[in-house]
């Protein structure tokens, strides 16, 4: 089983440059993408409701903004938006949806630039990722096996980008945002990617100025995190940097297709 994470910046924006193609020759059996940017609605069929393809979209209350989707092999046996606070549900930011005893949280984790990059948004961030964790930990301790991907907005590491010490104050590499991401790993969530490769110089993050994607200047925001129940499952990670289409790269995981049962 193969399930693939990709911010597309823009789904119709990253269909001119070949998402559908990619889509279907992904071998993916879910694909959950985020920064959407559009109601089903504004989208051409062959992105609302591509063959072969159970699809579903949550997006922003802004237009043009935020927005996340799910593309399955199969249709999920249920599926939730909520988290149950109004100022997170209206930016069409996550969706659980539940596959035997697999859940797959999509997720585009908020940034914490505010309009004057100014790290304004920093406490909304940070107060949205403890909302998730209280309510993917009681997943958990319901019995699901859970996985959590998408664009986290935050490198946990200075191995997780190219310039750490220019970046001590810049949202995303924040020591507060960090230390929220390893109060995750301490509670037995895996970093799957970093599972499998312990190396630097794996990104999935550039800048779209400077030619930083050719130098691989880049950061490593977009994961994939498995509960421990979950991580019994994982085969393998990866990154797919030569992936072009967004400023993002997919990012996914293989999978034990027991991990539904």
């Amino acid at each position: 089983m193969r399930i693939v994470s990709w911010n597309v910046n823009g789904l119709r924006a990253c269909d001119a440059k070949g998402f559908r193609r990619w889509l279907d020759r992904s071998a993916a059996d879910v694909v959950g993408v985020q920064e959407v940017r559009a109601r089903r609605e504004d989208l051409p069929r062959r992105l609302a409701a591509p063959r072969g393809w159970h699809t579903h979209f949550a997006p922003a209350e802004r237009a043009g903004y935020s927005g996340v989707g799910l593309f399955a092999r199969r249709a999920p046996d249920a599926l939730e938006t909520a988290l149950g606070r109004q100022g997170f549900d209206v930016e069409g930011r996550l969706q659980l949806a539940r596959f035997g005893r697999l859940v797959v949280a999509n997720v585009y984790f908020p940034n914490g630039n505010g309009r004057d990059r100014d790290n304004s948004r920093v406490p909304y961030k940070l107060a949205f990722y403890r909302r998730l964790f209280e309510r993917l930990e009681k997943l958990r301790s319901d019995g699901a096996h859970v996985l959590v991907l998408g664009d986290f907005n935050t490198a946990h590491t200075e191995l997780d980008l190219a310039r750490p010490r220019e970046n001590q104050k810049t949202s995303g590499f924040l020591p507060r945002e960090r230390r929220e991401l390893s109060r995750w790993l301490a509670a037995g969530w895996v970093d799957t990617f970093r599972h499998f490769e312990p190396a630097p110089g794996h990104y999935s993050w550039w800048s779209q100025r400077s030619g930083a994607r050719g130098r691989n200047v880049g950061w490593r925001i977009d994961y994939v995190l498995a509960s421990p129940e979950a991580m019994r499952f994982v085969r393998g990670a990866f990154i797919e940097r030569h992936v072009r289409g967004s400023d993002h790269a997919p990012v996914g995981v293989e999978l034990d297709a027991g991990i539904c049962g």
